[in-house]
């Protein structure tokens, strides 16, 4: 498998967010260091997961509204990374719901590098 370092770097900075093992200012070192589009993807999957009927929501999301709010070069990363034709594809063709975490990074990193 190709790209193996790139996708185990995006899932444990996936996975931090999720689970709250990374801190605020990691997480968002890491998103600040990452390429835009995997971060979009990578706060999009995990918003699109945790919606408000999921049971761990409160704390998923709330890790997220604290790395956006508190770190402008998130946002901007973030903002950067939508407007990625690469995501454009991505949401016409297939729905965040539909991958769990493992199978998400794998396509993604593997459409990013490839």
């Amino acid at each position: 498998m190709a790209f193996v370092q790139e996708q185990q770097d995006a899932l444990y900075l996936l996975q931090g967010i999720e689970n709250g093992t990374l801190g605020t200012s990691t997480a968002a070192r890491r998103i600040e260091e990452a390429d835009p589009a995997l971060a979009y993807f990578i706060v999009t999957w995990l918003r699109e997961r945790y919606g408000r009927d999921h049971p761990a929501a409160e704390g998923v999301v709330g890790r997220l509204v604290e790395l956006t709010s508190g770190y402008s070069s998130v946002r901007d990363q973030l903002r950067e990374g939508k407007s990625d034709s690469i995501v454009t594809w991505f949401e016409e063709e297939y729905s965040y719901r539909d991958f769990d975490a493992q199978r998400f990074v794998e396509l993604i990193v593997e459409k990013l590098e490839g």
